[in-house]
């Protein structure tokens, strides 16, 4: 499976665990949680946490929240953007992604590039 999907799952697992008092297995699975997060885009501009906010995402909507720290002409660091990456059910293509915030030197193709690649990498997922 693709890590949006182990993401949405592992979500809705987690979710039903706090609502029938499964503390065990509410832990395993926001552990494995933050382990997928750990693979999430870091460094090329992605300098600030790219989070994942729980309270904001469900099986049906993955809501992540990061800056971008843009470099000027002569490649010194010349300020941030900051964003958040929504990925919903696509009926045609899987999923749909929605990267909001400023499109400062047209940087959100490239965002949209990095996510992608990352959101359909293959997880290989032992429960």
């Amino acid at each position: 499976m693709q890590t949006y999907q182990a993401l949405a799952r592992k979500l809705d697992a987690y979710r039903r665990c706090i609502k029938t008092g499964n503390e065990e297995w509410e832990e395993k699975h926001l552990d494995a949680i933050n382990e997928i997060m750990k693979s999430a885009p870091s460094g090329s501009g992605i300098d600030s946490a790219f989070t994942f906010p729980l309270e904001f995402s469900n099986p049906s909507k993955l809501v992540f929240d990061f800056g971008f720290h843009h470099m000027d002409e002569n490649g010194m660091y010349d300020g941030w953007t900051y964003h958040k990456a929504i990925v919903k059910p696509s009926l045609m293509f899987n999923y749909d992604l929605t990267i909001t915030g400023r499109d400062r030197n047209q940087i959100k193709e490239y965002l949209y590039l990095i996510l992608s690649s990352w959101l359909e990498e293959e997880i290989h997922d032992e429960k």
